[in-house]
């Protein structure tokens, strides 16, 4: 782990089921980041084309974002507005800044080979649905079976934990403590 976050343009793709706490443990993350430039941080939520857009969204990042990125270029996404149902403003990443991806959809095959560290996020169906649907305050609540079967569809077809180079369990957030007691290790020591 020490060596995919010490390189100036890592990238890291954290990515699991809704509500398995990604964007916190994404928000963590960029808050200790343990090299001297902050990581973008890019959220999957921001890029999906409306409720059904997993599959658009995972593919996007990958052509715009990632793969220019993985070629030394600079990359770029697209904002969806979800107030308006549209495409919005266009947002650059630099090649030389390291960068942060969450949400559901990063962890693809194709993605995964852009990155330095893969890292599942997993937690309970229950204890998952209650995060999701209390987070968005009920606009989440009519769109969770349909988003739920993209999200297992995308499993099965990616197999995106098989990629991950780190799966943590994070039922009552406790893949927070481990970013903690991993980034407060001497650098020889983190794994």
């Amino acid at each position: 782990m020490a060596e995919a976050l010490s390189r100036p343009d890592a990238v890291v793709l954290i990515d699991g089921r809704s509500g398995a706490g990604k964007s916190t443990f994404a928000d963590a993350l960029v808050a200790s980041w343990p090299g001297s430039v902050e990581p973008v941080l890019v959220r999957m939520d921001d890029v999906y084309p409306g409720w059904s857009g997993l599959d658009a969204a995972t593919r996007h990042v990958g052509a715009e974002l990632l793969g220019p990125r993985r070629a030394g270029r600079a990359g770029r996404w697209r904002r969806h507005d979800w107030r308006t149902g549209g495409p919005a403003e266009w947002h650059d990443v630099p090649a030389g800044r390291p960068l942060v991806l969450e949400g559901c959809g990063a962890l693809s095959r194709s993605n995964a080979a852009a990155a330095n560290l893969r890292i599942w996020l997993e937690a309970a169906g229950d204890v998952r649905k209650t995060r999701a649907l209390e987070r968005d305050a009920g606009a989440f609540d009519a769109h969770w079976d349909m988003w739920t079967d993209q999200m297992e569809a995308f499993i099965d077809r990616e197999g995106p934990i098989a990629v991950a180079d780190v799966v943590l369990r994070n039922d009552d957030l406790q893949a927070t403590r481990w970013l903690d007691e991993t980034l407060s290790r001497p650098l020889g020591d983190r794994r």
